[in-house]
């Protein structure tokens, strides 16, 4: 997992730093979305947590100062959050874009679905700077 990172990010800091994020202490949202792998295009139900600018994602919704990540999202990277229902034919789902990639997930209601977008579109303003750090770490994408 800590070549996958460094391979990722270019750094060679284990990954557990995430720059210092606290991911365990109040989230600014929280919840199971159904996401899709970035290489085997399987659907993964995964528990999200989003903080100052990170979208991470875990196994379980147990989540601890130990618990690792499956993946992180730096959502400064990203250009748009907005529904794809239309681009999937899945209800609820919706699309997160970078500069090269684009991410789906699929919410449990309208409501998750249009809360999901509001507080990642928000947290991309807040956060946003030129993309030019690596985008995107998934441990899930050989599971």
């Amino acid at each position: 997992m800590a070549s996958l990172w460094r391979a990722a990010t270019g750094r060679t800091e284990k990954p557990n730093d995430y720059d210092g994020v606290e991911f365990w202490l109040n989230p600014e949202r929280t919840g199971w979305l159904t996401k899709q792998g970035e290489y085997i295009k399987t659907w993964r139900r995964r528990w999200f947590v989003l903080k100052r600018g990170k979208l991470f994602w875990f196994k379980d919704s147990t989540v601890t100062r130990g618990s690792s990540p499956r993946g992180v999202i730096p959502v400064a990277s990203c250009l748009t959050v907005k529904g794809a229902e239309d681009v999937l034919n899945k209800q609820y789902a919706f699309e997160l874009s970078t500069r090269s990639d684009t991410m789906y997930f699929i919410a449990d209601s309208e409501k998750e679905k249009e809360d999901w977008i509001n507080s990642i579109g928000r947290s991309i303003v807040q956060h946003s700077r030129s993309v030019t750090d690596s985008e995107v770490v998934d441990y899930d994408s050989n599971k």
